[in-house]
């Protein structure tokens, strides 16, 4: 019988278990064999996508967490700037597409340099010239992976830009629906998102081609290095160099190596997405946060706040506050007025530390605003919003959201003096009625209610209303700042809103034009001054008397108008 022409470590192993007359004897030995080592691959498998498994999940959820947190400890101007559809993409499908990499594609190279290195040892033993034959494609196969792998990674950026813009067109739909609807532009936001998808499908299509392409040409080469090795082994076979089994191990070998060289493309193919996926999470991820210096400070913030010659813009080209300069008493309610684009929201996102000035400063209590840690000034501010948000939760929740183990006699006295309490009982399940996403379930003034009750709740030494009485009555205007002014004891106040009836009651005023403060005092003596706020006045008492004396001439009218002067 001729010797066992395998490795010398086998050859020790096989006589050292009896040798070829021993298993030829007890063949149900080598059937038990085939048996257990069937097993043990499957064990294999499965503990090999089990672990892999865990550890591209666990890696996923690392890189999600710390892409959330992240954008958390962004500054506001960048949430201000970009765009939220992308953002989600880049949290969830990118996040998704790295994961899918590590789980399937990270373990399928680590086997194809294993098959191509075992393969290429087993064929060098039996026979080297026909091996360097059976090696001729496999270096154009890698080259032109190689270079596949360069042009498909700049392609999957493009479709994953594309994808982008398809997800924020999306958002941006769903967010504004209820505007869409009002101006009836259903039809145009239907062909808008058809031009994204348009545009997607149509990257895509070019990208899938070029897949196609290379695996195709991938699949002939591999055809013509086998019908190369086929040629060459029956040739060398026909002279007596090697025998007719050796030609057949080479076949089996060959397409056990070439598999794997074919996969290669695929491999790089997922991994230039992956890159991809990666590349678009680490531009979030080098955003530079927010930060404070070493010494800021955490003062209390009872004190005046004086604005002094300070200027602003949100780019070089116009400032929004030339050399604006004024005080605001400590405890003092201060009413701001002024037309669009005056600067009035620009000054309370300065206030908050949102911005910074570009010249001037901006004290507290006689500490400069910059010195004071943002995390604990917007703590110790609140601020209501124009066009509140509100949470998909329940009307407590929202109320509580900023102090969740708040007792419930808390919440309830924020919510009265908000003056919300009354249709919040009035609702289907009172204060565990769910709110619909942003608040869509309630009314303009009803949220703002609830806004102005969960900003009472942070119990804050600063409150700013930006405008947010204006979807409400003249009648609950009038008695949420009364009952603003029994709660709020030494809490300076500063309301922005062009009610004069607002403004009148207010300590101070401030009037703002273009960037300027162009009046200050109180209600008597602008009412006196030649200016802004007096045209205004003027203005507003003059509607005011016209619908009063339409009321009179017309008494069906007036059954319908409960509250005048609205």
């Amino acid at each position: 019988s001729r010797p066992l022409n395998a490795p010398a470590f086998v050859v020790t192993l096989f006589e050292s278990l009896g040798g070829r007359t021993y298993f030829v004897g007890h063949m149900w030995l080598v059937a038990l064999l085939l048996v257990a080592l069937a097993l043990v691959n499957a064990l294999c498998m499965f503990l090999k996508g089990r672990l892999s498994a865990l550890a591209s999940e666990n890696i996923a959820r690392k890189i999600r967490n710390e892409a959330y947190d992240h954008l958390q400890r962004l500054s506001y101007d960048y949430h201000v700037k970009a765009e939220t559809g992308d953002l989600i993409q880049r949290c969830t499908s990118d996040v998704e597409t790295l994961r899918r990499f590590l789980a399937v594609q990270l373990m399928e190279i680590g086997n194809a340099a294993l098959m191509i290195g075992l393969a290429i040892a087993i064929l060098l033993g039996r026979n080297v010239p026909l091996t360097l034959a059976s090696l001729a494609m496999v270096p154009v196969l890698f080259i032109s992976a190689y270079l596949y792998g360069k042009k498909i990674t700049a392609d999957f950026l493009v479709v994953d830009e594309s994808e982008g813009k398809l997800s924020a067109t999306l958002q941006e739909n769903l967010t504004g629906v209820r505007v869409v609807r009002a101006f009836g532009r259903q039809q145009h936001e239907v062909e808008k998102f058809d031009e994204a998808s348009v545009d997607f499908r149509d990257k895509s299509a070019r990208l899938y081609k070029f897949l196609a392409a290379f695996w195709s040409s991938g699949d002939a080469l591999s055809m013509a290095q086998t019908a190369v090795t086929l040629i060459v082994g029956i040739g060398m076979a026909a002279r007596g160099e090697i025998t007719v089994g050796t030609l057949t191990v080479f076949v089996s070998y060959v397409g056990m190596l070439l598999g794997p060289v074919r996969q290669l493309g695929r491999l790089l193919a997922d991994g230039g997405k992956a890159l991809v996926s990666l590349q678009r999470i680490d531009e979030i991820m080098r955003q530079p946060v927010e930060t404070d210096a070493p010494d800021s400070v955490q003062p209390s913030l009872a004190g005046d706040i004086v604005f002094d010659n300070v200027c602003f813009g949100y780019d070089d080209k116009r400032m929004v506050l030339n050399h604006l300069s004024c005080t605001i008493r400590q405890g003092a309610t201060v009413a701001i007025l002024g037309g669009t684009g005056s600067g009035k929201s620009t000054l309370v996102h300065l206030l908050q530390r949102l911005y910074e000035p570009r010249s001037g400063s901006i004290t507290i209590g006689g500490v400069p605003l910059n010195k004071i840690n943002k995390k604990w000034l917007r703590q110790r501010v609140g601020l209501v919003l124009q066009e509140p948000f509100l949470y998909a939760k329940t009307l407590r929740e929202n109320v509580a959201i900023v102090a969740p183990d708040a007792p419930e006699p808390s919440v309830v006295a924020a919510a009265t003096v908000a003056r919300a309490d009354a249709f919040i009982r009035q609702s289907d399940r009172g204060y565990d009625t769910l709110v619909g996403e942003r608040g869509v379930t309630l009314s303009g003034g009803q949220k703002q209610r609830v806004a102005i009750a969960r900003t009472l709740m942070k119990q804050s030494d600063i409150l700013i209303f930006d405008d947010s009485l204006s979807a409400v009555d003249t009648q609950t205007d009038a008695a949420i700042r009364t009952a603003l002014r029994e709660s709020r004891g030494h809490t300076t106040t500063l309301i922005i809103s062009h009610r004069i009836t607002t403004l009148s009651e207010a300590d101070w005023i401030l009037v703002l034009d273009h960037g300027h403060l162009a009046q200050q005092g109180t209600h008597a003596q602008l009412v006196a001054q030649s200016g802004l706020y007096q045209h205004i006045h003027n203005i507003q008492n003059t509607l005011e008397d016209e619908l009063t004396q339409t009321l009179r001439d017309d008494p069906a009218l007036r059954e319908v108008t409960p509250h005048a002067g609205t």
